[in-house]
């Protein structure tokens, strides 16, 4: 995508921090650039016309830059999109980096940004929005085609994920793979709290519209390659293979909890807060290598563990 054709919004309720960051961003060769002096005004725009990058500045009255991300993510759930997001900000420092990487920011700029630089980012972040929607164009052309092969029976007919015998073939392929390469396996298994205390109150129905969310969250919260599967009702399974063991990280496991507990899920019965636990069993191809069925039951074990603990959300 040329930068004649990227659609840009910029969200400020200063009119001169607007005009100076438009102003930059035309000498750079982007033409299709709104502006709007609100968040509500920007979502609406959004409405109109999706963006593919939207700069907006972190405090704002009414609604700020973090709220404002909420709704977007909220709507590319929704809509099977995703919208790139750069907040501005006066603040410096990690922890208002770390805040906005956790509420879905995708880059961070301090107040007031170096032309190149702004130029930079948004070209940068185009990138990763233009990436990321081919890849969830892919994915649904993907399902769309694993649909029509029912005879392989490895589709989960409610959120369109894999099913278990899906994720035991994978999880056989990952092992192997791991344990001649020396790499590593990592089997996390989620479950969601309160699902069967809402089945009863709101039923079935609502129940699969929170599996689909889910299902489009965990994919999200994972890298392209890890494997996303429902197993048996809310439980979802996810592999993560690693080339050197090394690379593995408990804060992509704390990611996918986050990505759970973050945002209410949005039903036909209103917004609804559910909080997540996982179960996490971690192969290493130094040791003696394990069935599938076993790296499942050693996850479930994890899982059961913070179950029963209502105080632990991740058992390792």
């Amino acid at each position: 995508m040329s930068s004649k054709d990227l659609s840009i919004i910029i969200v400020d309720d200063l009119q001169f921090s607007r005009i100076v960051v438009k102003t930059a961003l035309k000498k750079a060769g982007y033409n299709g650039v709104r502006m709007a002096d609100s968040a509500s005004e920007a979502l609406a725009m959004i409405e109109q016309k999706p963006a593919d990058v939207v700069l907006a500045d972190w405090m704002m009255p009414e609604m700020d830059g973090l709220e404002l991300t909420q709704h977007i993510r909220q709507r590319d759930e929704e809509k099977g999109t995703y919208t790139a997001i750069i907040l501005f900000t006066a603040h410096d420092g990690m922890e208002y980096l770390v805040k906005a990487f956790d509420h879905g920011v995708d880059d961070y700029l301090c107040k007031p940004p170096n032309p190149q630089e702004l130029a930079a980012r948004v070209n940068a972040a185009a990138r990763v929005a233009a990436l990321q929607n081919d890849l969830l164009v892919t994915s649904r052309e993907l399902q769309q085609t694993i649909k029509n092969l029912e005879q392989m029976a490895l589709v989960d007919e409610v959120t369109g994920a894999g099913n278990e015998h899906f994720l035991i073939k994978n999880l056989k392929a990952h092992l192997l793979e791991a344990s001649n390469r020396r790499g590593g396996v990592c089997l996390a298994l989620v479950e969601m709290r309160e699902l069967n205390e809402l089945a009863d109150t709101h039923g079935d129905f609502i129940i699969d519209e929170i599996l689909i969310s889910q299902h489009r969250r965990l994919r999200r919260a994972v890298r392209p390659t890890d494997v996303v599967a429902r197993l048996d009702n809310n439980i979802f399974g996810i592999i993560m293979h690693h080339s050197k063991t090394k690379d593995y990280k408990h804060s992509a496991i704390e990611r996918i909890l986050t990505m759970i507990n973050n945002r209410a899920y949005k039903t036909t019965a209103g917004n609804l807060n559910i909080t997540g636990f996982i179960g996490v069993h971690y192969y290493r191809g130094d040791q003696a290598i394990i069935s599938a069925d076993l790296m499942i039951k050693q996850a479930a074990s994890k899982l059961d563990q913070a179950r029963n603990d209502k105080s632990l959300s991740i058992a390792y």
